[in-house]
């Protein structure tokens, strides 16, 4: 069984990362960028990837990483996700970088892994993993096809899309992006077409991309669970500085079952999001199972924080001077990234042979 609790290193890195957003991610910077046209936050990604390193932290040394495991890549998501920041840390350094990693592609590890190059993997975000359904065609040499709803395609340097039977990279610059109304405008999506772009194979085969999509599905529940931490941290304070009728909002016992209720299913979200890290970092032949319990569970409860959050709040939740819309807005986005729950819940089923419905 692996040890779910956090090292040395990883409080150590989280101390870093939180540092580093606090005073550079505020949430009222957040909700300023959600304003502009900027498809990400430029500056706090090159502080967050080139300054502190977590955009190669699951590199080996030799391709100028870190060489350190997804669980550290976990921390980063954890913290990413409690401060909803605009960057695209899970579409380049989780799930482009796992498709690069499984392919055994040294060429653009190295930039990626420094933050000088951003990749995206050119499928919708809602794509769960093991099903993915190629929309684009290859001929010699060159892609010709539409990919609808991919996160962070507007923020790419290099998309990493499936074709026939492999994996390309294209130049993002050969490909036409159209941005897309996003519910969750802290990670934009963006509808994509290749008309004969050049491209070059970086893997045979569907197994880089269902490897990143798995590695990608375990790194969320790490944001989730940040996202729901933060929603909980925020709630808490809030009621008990929030007085109604002489006393404390939160001094009321409604309120307080239900923050009970949450904190109870944060920390079982801590446990099964902590062990999908675990089996990625160490190739554990249980991460399937893992990944499909973490979603199945995390994307409930983050969502379910967010909602409490905004109605805890009273009537200033529903504002916008209020940073509960941001999570909210995540929460629900990240309940449709990468699968469903149910989604999940269908895999799980068939993954321990429980009869279907």
């Amino acid at each position: 069984m692996s040890d779910l609790l956090y090292s040395e290193i990883e409080n150590d890195l989280r101390a870093g990362v939180r540092e580093l957003l606090d005073d550079k991610a505020p949430w009222t910077g957040v909700l300023a960028g959600t304003e502009k046209d900027e498809p990400y936050d430029a500056a706090l990604w090159k502080a967050a990837a080139g300054q502190l390193g977590c955009a190669g932290l699951p590199v080996p040394e030799d391709l100028g990483g870190a060489g350190a495991t997804w669980r550290e890549t976990a921390v980063v998501m954890e913290e990413l996700g409690r401060a909803v920041a605009p960057v695209p840390f899970l579409g380049s350094s989780v799930i482009a970088t796992a498709a690069l990693l499984a392919a055994g592609e040294r060429e653009l590890l190295g930039a990626l892994a420094s933050g000088e190059k951003i990749a995206v993997l050119a499928v919708p975000f809602a794509t769960p993993p093991g099903d993915v359904a190629a929309t684009v065609r290859v001929a010699d040499g060159a892609l010709t096809g539409e990919v609808a709803g991919v996160a962070d395609g507007l923020a790419a340097d290099v998309l990493l899309v499936p074709a026939g039977d492999g994996l390309y990279a294209v130049d993002a610059a050969d490909a036409a992006r159209t941005a897309v109304t996003s519910l969750d405008m802290t990670r934009r999506l963006a509808d994509i077409a290749f008309s004969g772009a050049p491209a070059r194979r970086v893997a045979e085969g569907g197994d880089a991309v269902r490897a990143a999509l798995l590695t990608g599905a375990a790194m969320l529940a790490s944001e989730q669970l940040g996202l729901a931490q933060r929603c909980l941290d925020d709630t808490v304070a809030y009621v008990k500085n929030r007085y109604q009728f002489g006393r404390p909002v939160g001094s009321y016992q409604g309120l307080k079952h239900r923050l009970a209720d949450l904190w109870t299913s944060i920390t079982q979200a801590r446990a099964v999001a902590r062990y999908a890290a675990s089996c990625a970092a160490s190739g554990d032949a249980d991460l399937p199972v893992a990944v499909a319990v973490a979603q199945a569970h995390c994307s409930a409860v983050a969502l379910k924080a967010a909602e409490e959050c905004v109605q805890m709040h009273g009537g200033i939740g529903f504002t916008w001077e209020n940073s509960s819309h941001l999570f909210l807005k995540r929460a629900k986005a990240d309940a449709i990234a990468l699968g469903t729950a149910d989604r999940h819940r269908a895999s799980l089923a068939a993954l321990v042979d429980l009869p279907s419905a």
